[in-house]
């Protein structure tokens, strides 16, 4: 089974032998506890505390492309190395910049938004149908979403500084009216007012930051070996060591990350002792990490019908940035705006 390695213990120690990882962790006693996994069966190494990597350790993620990724304490990955055989051509980044100033270019920021209200219209209206008591108040919710969803299909324009602002718009009024019906769903003392960043205000958005700290980094990732520039957004404006491609097309993927939080706040997962507080909000700590990943990477890893085949949920971020460069050159015909898949279930 292929897995994330993750390094959440401060003291951490990882090594190499032969074509093994080898974690060395001191416990309180001082005593070293040692545990060894195959190279064949890491994906990523996530690294989300103090840890010390040799560089043996790190030569066997580069020769079996497996990235080492550095998380800060709420989830966001902060650097990354990487294997320097990466598949980028000069002429997918090449149209990727002309793109980003067409109309098509307006097609393609407005069709990974819809998308999204896609996905968090279909999650609530899943929703919906198992609690019959908020039925009518889920359906109002619904049918607010539903209008700004409307409202940026039909958005035109011949670039997207012609529309970027009246996009951003609709999309911050449709995640009002989201993140309301989200927080009907919740156990009473866990509803919460609004979405939170770093640090978050609340436990719920205190879990969904971190699970979407994993998704950036899966989604920079594909974007990486699909040979499309992170940095060069199309809705996100460029700014510097602003991954702002990602932002764009992570959007297309976010319910993925609601859909496992909100499944932890269901089947009564989730306590106080998964976070620590700080002066102005909270943060998840050691075991809230194990427990957030655990059911993430689970979801993650169930098979998914893609395009006529079986494949793991995660990997569908891999084939879309490989079709999305291949459409962007020619590669592969249609107007599709990249065919990002809808069905997140």
């Amino acid at each position: 089974m292929i897995m994330n390695l993750v390094l959440n213990t401060f003291g951490t120690y990882l090594h190499r032998d032969g074509e093994m990882f080898v974690i060395n962790i001191k416990n309180e006693k001082d005593e070293n506890k040692k545990r060894e996994v195959s190279a064949r069966k890491v994906r990523s190494i996530l690294i989300t505390t103090g840890a010390a990597l040799s560089t043996d350790a790190i030569r066997l993620a580069i020769e079996r492309n497996i990235d080492i990724v550095f998380m800060n304490s709420f989830g966001e990955p902060y650097g990354r190395v990487w294997h320097g055989r990466p598949g980028s051509t000069t002429a997918i980044q090449r149209e990727q910049l002309r793109l980003a100033d067409t109309e098509r270019g307006v097609g393609f920021a407005r069709s990974w938004m819809t998308r999204k209200l896609d996905n968090q219209l279909l999650f609530l209206q899943e929703a919906r149908s198992r609690r019959t008591r908020l039925h009518s108040v889920l359906t109002e919710k619904i049918e607010a979403l539903s209008v700004s969803r409307q409202s940026i299909d039909a958005l035109t324009g011949s670039t997207l500084d012609d529309i970027r602002g009246t996009l951003i718009g609709f999309e911050g009024r449709a995640g009002r009216t989201y993140w309301e019906a989200i927080s009907l769903l919740m156990p009473d003392q866990f509803k919460f007012d609004g979405r939170s960043r770093n640090p978050a205000k609340d436990e719920f958005n205190c879990l969904l930051n971190y699970a979407y700290g994993v998704l950036y980094s899966i989604v920079e990732r594909a974007c990486v070996i699909a040979g499309i520039d992170p940095y060069v957004g199309f809705v996100h404006t460029d700014h510097y060591q602003k991954k702002s491609f990602v932002f764009d097309l992570v959007e297309c993927y976010r319910i993925w990350a609601d859909h496992a939080v909100v499944s932890l706040f269901s089947t009564r997962k989730v306590n106080m002792e998964l976070f620590d507080s700080l002066q102005n909000g909270l943060r998840l700590n050691k075991t809230g990490k194990e427990l957030l990943i655990s059911v993430f990477d689970a979801y993650l890893d169930e098979i998914v019908q893609y395009r006529g085949r079986n494949i793991k949920r995660r990997d569908t971020v891999q084939f879309d940035c490989h079709h999305l460069a291949n459409e962007w050159i020619g590669r592969v015909d249609g107007e599709d705006y990249g065919n990002i898949s809808l069905d997140y279930v």
